[in-house]
Order: structure tokens, then C-alpha cells, then sequence
């Protein structure tokens, strides 16, 4: 039994020491699999060092100076007598015009005619008075004008104000009138019904709170309107025209809380009315009062209405009576600057027909200066071009200029008067470029500067574009230089890879980290950086795969 326990045991333990020589062969094999399968990289540390930099850029060759042989009017050209390279003196003919009248003069003429026949009939139609027809245009007619407006709505302000308190007023006895009507009504039918004057002191209640708050923004604006005048006349230098509004606005303020306190009074004493005649009712359940009594008071209540009403009517038609004079006054003013709009059409079209018909007078234009025909706009036959430019030409002695952008930093290493050097230079060996200024990029002005070189050579034309690279200032020593190999760059921006380590049970691993960076300076073979790193770091140059940040990567052997 215990022969059969310890041979068990024997083959337990075989097989547990088997099982574990096999796990380390395959871990130590899977390991040195999976290091060949990742990408070698070689890699360096980054190191001070100087760089002499170029700053490289692309342009387009423009004239220094070009100079625009304009005309006014569109002609027919009869010849061109120059080309463009042509090298043309002070004087001399350039091109010949046909003597037939330019398309431009002819619709001038058609211009005018219209216009001076919309004038006649806007003097015909009789709806413009003889005084109007005399001072259009006239500064001072328009300054009348706008006193009248400004003293009508004035007063159109009062009338408004003194009507909407005659129709309170006509409100007022009308609700008076009704209430002794109801009385009447419900004395002769004898019904104690207290539902109708419950209604009345409600509705009187309501009114007199209305009232109430109508005082109050009433009083408000009076004292704000009289703040107002106080500080206006604080002021030494205060404007008298704004004074005189606010004095206006305290008069039509003060009035309305006049009208305000009225109302709210006449509010009040329906109120009591209401109470008592509801309070009345309930303490008898019917009225005494007879119905001849109630006959007399209605009668006198409707003669109060009736005179309200006179008061609303006479009211209403001096209201209607200053919007008709304002409305006259707004017409008048069209009228005015319509007709003066009409007579300033004709004399502006008669000026352009009188300037085109001299133009017309000259059949040539003459060079204005000495130099170079850089483009010909015309030709034999044709119009002249709507802008009126008919040649451009680069005057004697000046020369052409080249610009490009760069950034603030890069412009800071570059002076003025540095040369500059052209790429694929064998295609333009007589070309000489010279830095003549250094501006701001309106286009990016905060973080761009533009160079200006001045180019010269024999064989310089306009619109020839050249790549060019200046040299940077002396003195190029950074703390942090890589290989050029070692920049990446992708749509966050420029980028390094770092090599860093990383202890493991199976041996010591290595992985790529990204450190974001700045190119200061480059040349052709390495950069000066900045960023997120402190100079002491192991960066990636070449790799035998692809490699992305947080990858796995193995060192050369």
C-alpha cells in the first residue's frame, strides 16, 4: 500500500518538474520572440549644440512701384503702338482711339435727358407749391422745417393728454349714469338681489387700486424728470436744448399726475359709493329712496355726461386738426428733398456729359513717365477696359520686390540688408535679392512678419516666382539640438519620441513617449528644440517599422 503511495508521489513530482522546465523554456523563448518582432530603433540623446539656420521662403517677383495709365470712359481702340518689354519715353504715344463718341458719353446723354424730364414732370404734376419749388436743397428750409415738426409734437403731446383725461372724464359719468339706471332698474322691479352691487364695489374697488397705482408711477416720474433738471443745472456748461425738453416733459409729467390724482379720487369715492350701496342693501334687502329721486339724479348725472362729452369732441378735433398740420408739414418735407434730389440728378448728369465730351476731344494716350510697358490692357479694335486701366508700366530707375511671410521669432534673426540666397540658383544667375524691410502680417499680426526683399537683375520680370533662403544671424547656439530624422509631426503639431525604460519579471523593456516640441532653428541635417522635455532625454531617430507613442520598441544589440 505504501509502495503504491510512494510511486504516486514519485510521478506527481516527475511531472510537476517537467511541467515547470517547460513553462520556463516557453517563457524564456516567447520572450526573446516577441523582442524580435518589435520594431528596432536607434536612438540618441539630445545635446547642446549650433545651428546656422535658414529661413526659407516662396514669392512671386512684383513691380516696386508700377504705375497705372489710366483713362475715364470707355473708347474704341483704333491701334496699339507699344508691346509689353517695350522701354517707352516721357511723351510718346502708346495707343490711337477712333473719333466716334464712347459708349459712356452716349449713355451719360440718355442719362441726363431722363433725368431732366423726371424733374419737369415732378415741377408739373401741381403738387408742389411755388415756396417748396424756391428753397430746395436749402439747408435752412430743411431747419425750418424740423422747428415746425418739433413745436407740433409738442403739441400733439398736449392734445393727446388733455383728450384722454376729457374721455376719462366722459368714462366717469357714463359709470355714474349706469349705476343709478341699475338702481332704478332694480326699484321697479321691487328683486333684493345683492349680486349687481356685489359687482359694482368690485369693479369700483378694482378701479380705485388702478387708480392708485396710475398716482404712484405718475408721482415716480415727476420726481425722476425733476432729478433729471437738477443735474442738467449742476452742470455749468449744460445743454440749454435738453433743458427745455425736460422742462417740457415736468409740465406734461406734472399734468398727468394731476389727471392721476383725479381719477384716483373720483375712484375712491365710487368705491364708498359701492360699499355703502351694497352695505345698504344687505342691512334693508330694498331701497327706500323713491324712484322720483332716482330720476332727478340720473337726469343730473346725464347733463354732467353730456358736457364731458362736449369736452372729448372739442378735444378730439384739436387733436385730429395738429395731426393734419403735422402730416402737411411731413409731406411738404418729401416734396422738398424729392425736388432737390431730382435737380442734384441733372446737374450731376450734366457734369458727367460735360467731362466725357472732353475726354472725347483727346484721340491718343501719351506715355506720363519713362519706363517699361509691364502689360498691355487694349486691343485694336476692342473697348478699353470698364476700370479704365489701359497700360501698366514700371517706371525708369525703380526696381521689383519680393515678400513672403514668416514667423515673429524667425524675424527677429534676419537683418536688414541680409542677402539672400535663390534656390535652383543656375535658373537665375544675374539675380541679386536683398532684405529691404521687415513689416507686420496683417494677415496674422500678432504672431507673423513679412520680409520685403528688393530683387534687380537683367533678366527680372514681374510675376516670375522664386523660392529663397536667408541665413540667420551669427551667434545660433541652443541647448537642445536633434536630428533632423527625429522630428515628427502630425495634426496636433510637432512632436519627439522617447525612449524610455521599464523594469519586468522577463528583463528590462523599452517604450516610445511623445514630448511634444517647438523647431526653433534647423538646418539641413539637425533642429533646436523646445518644449516638454529637460535635455537629457533618449530620442528616436530611425526605426526599422513605424512607430507610435506608447508602443513597445527594442535597441540594437
Amino acid at each position: 500500500m505504501n509502495e503504491k503511495a510512494n510511486k504516486r508521489r514519485e510521478w506527481i513530482k516527475t511531472l510537476a518538474i517537467i511541467f515547470l522546465v517547460i513553462l520556463l523554456v516557453l517563457t524564456f523563448f516567447s520572450n526573446t520572440i516577441m523582442n524580435y518582432s518589435l520594431p528596432e530603433v536607434a536612438a540618441q540623446y539630445i545635446q547642446p549644440g549650433n545651428i546656422t539656420a535658414k529661413i526659407r521662403g516662396y514669392g512671386t517677383i512684383e513691380s516696386g512701384d508700377p504705375y497705372s495709365v489710366k483713362i475715364e470712359g470707355v473708347r474704341k481702340v483704333e491701334s496699339v503702338e507699344v508691346r509689353q518689354g517695350d522701354t517707352v519715353e516721357k511723351g510718346q504715344v502708346l495707343c490711337v482711339f477712333s473719333g466716334e463718341d464712347s459708349e459712356e458719353l452716349e449713355a451719360a446723354k440718355d442719362e441726363l435727358a431722363m433725368a431732366e424730364a423726371e424733374f419737369e414732370m415732378a415741377l408739373l404734376t401741381g403738387t408742389v407749391d411755388s415756396t417748396i419749388m424756391n428753397s430746395a436743397g436749402s439747408t435752412d428750409s430743411m431747419q425750418n422745417y424740423k422747428n415746425k415738426i418739433i413745436a407740433v409734437k409738442n403739441e400733439i403731446t398736449v392734445a393727446e393728454a388733455e383728450s384722454d383725461a376729457a374721455e376719462a372724464k366722459v368714462k366717469e359719468w357714463k359709470d355714474k349714469v349706469d349705476a343709478i339706471t341699475l338702481q332704478i332698474t332694480l326699484t321697479n322691479t321691487g328683486i333684493v338681489d345683492t349680486t349687481n352691487e356685489q359687482t359694482a364695489y368690485n369693479n369700483a374697488k378694482t378701479a380705485m387700486e388702478n387708480a392708485r397705482f396710475a398716482l404712484t408711477e405718475a408721482q415716480n416720474k415727476l420726481q425722476t424728470i425733476e432729478a433729471q433738471i437738477s443735474q442738467q443745472m449742476s452742470v455749468s456748461s449744460g445743454d440749454a436744448v435738453a433743458l427745455e425738453a425736460l422742462e417740457q416733459q415736468k409740465q406734461e409729467a406734472n399734468q398727468q399726475l394731476i389727471d392721476a390724482q383725479a381719477a384716483f379720487d373720483t375712484a375712491s369715492l365710487n368705491c364708498e359709493k359701492a360699499q355703502k350701496v351694497l352695505d345698504d342693501k344687505k342691512a334693508t334687502g330694498n331701497t327706500d329712496a323713491s324712484i322720483a329721486n332716482l330720476e332727478r339724479q340720473l337726469a343730473l348725472l346725464q347733463v354732467e355726461q353730456n358736457n364731458a362729452q362736449k369736452v372729448l369732441d372739442q378735444k378730439t378735433e384739436v387733436l385730429t386738426a395738429k395731426q393734419a398740420q403735422l402730416d402737411e408739414l411731413v409731406k411738404n418735407i418729401s416734396d422738398e428733398i424729392n425736388l432737390g434730389n431730382l435737380n442734384d440728378k441733372v446737374n450731376k448728369a450734366k457734369k458727367k456729359v460735360k467731362e466725357l465730351e472732353a475726354l472725347t476731344e483727346g484721340s491718343e494716350v501719351i506715355a506720363p513717365i519713362s519706363g517699361t510697358i509691364s502689360s498691355v490692357n487694349v486691343k485694336s479694335g476692342l473697348d478699353t477696359p470698364e476700370d479704365g486701366i489701359v497700360f501698366t508700366m514700371q517706371p525708369e530707375g525703380d526696381g521689383y520686390t519680393l515678400s513672403f511671410s514668416v514667423t515673429t521669432e524667425q524675424a527677429k534673426k534676419v537683418n536688414v540688408g541680409d542677402v539672400a540666397e535663390v534656390v535652383n540658383s543656375w535658373r537665375y544667375d544675374d539675380m541679386k535679392i536683398v532684405l529691404s524691410s521687415i513689416r507686420p502680417d496683417t494677415a496674422n499680426p500678432g504672431q507673423n512678419r513679412i520680409l520685403v526683399f528688393n530683387v534687380s537683375g537683367e533678366n527680372v520680370v514681374p510675376n516670375q516666382s522664386v523660392n529663397v533662403a536667408i541665413p540667420q544671424r551669427a551667434g545660433g547656439y541652443y541647448e537642445m539640438v536633434v536630428p533632423n530624422s527625429a522630428i515628427r509631426e502630425d495634426n496636433n503639431g510637432k512632436f519627439i519620441l522617447i525612449v524610455e525604460s521599464k523594469s519586468s519579471p522577463i528583463g528590462t523593456r523599452y517604450i516610445a513617449r511623445r514630448a511634444d516640441v517647438d523647431v526653433v532653428a534647423s538646418d539641413d541635417t539637425q533642429s533646436a528644440i523646445t518644449g516638454t522635455v529637460s535635455g537629457y532625454e533618449f530620442v528616436i531617430t530611425t526605426s526599422t517599422k513605424p512607430v507610435e507613442a506608447g508602443q513597445y520598441v527594442r535597441l540594437p544589440e
